[in-house]
């Protein structure tokens, strides 16, 4: 498995993959500081959200999001292409959004607890 996916790979991303080991993921694999992906960020009109090193504030939500979706969605399922896996968390995200409770939001989903917190 792992050789399949590393010859579909190139350069530092299959190097990663490498010294992280077959248990890696594609979701550890992302260089975030690499300007490769700071091209696509720019291409897309995003801006990139980066602390000072050694003070990840702004990554504490997005870090506790993603492993949330991999502890209920990724790793519970075998994926056999980009685009299933794409679907798939797409739908998840909509799920997260208007459909899952959680109690740290009063048993409201992310978008009622918003609605509410707008009207008030």
């Amino acid at each position: 498995m792992v050789k399949k996916c590393l010859s579909r790979m190139s350069g530092k991303l299959s190097c990663t993959v490498l010294r992280r080991g077959k248990e890696s993921n594609l979701f550890s694999l992302v260089d975030y500081t690499s300007r490769g992906f700071h091209k696509r960020l720019i291409k897309k009109e995003m801006t990139q959200s980066m602390s000072r090193v050694a003070h990840c504030i702004d990554n504490g939500p997005m870090e506790g999001f993603w492993g949330i979706l991999k502890r209920e969605m990724y790793y519970t399922r075998k994926f056999t292409s980009r685009t299933e896996l794409m679907h798939a968390i797409r739908s998840y995200i909509h799920y997260y959004n208007f459909d899952r409770l959680q109690r740290k939001l009063d048993v409201m989903t992310p978008y009622e607890y918003h609605e509410h917190y707008r009207a008030a």
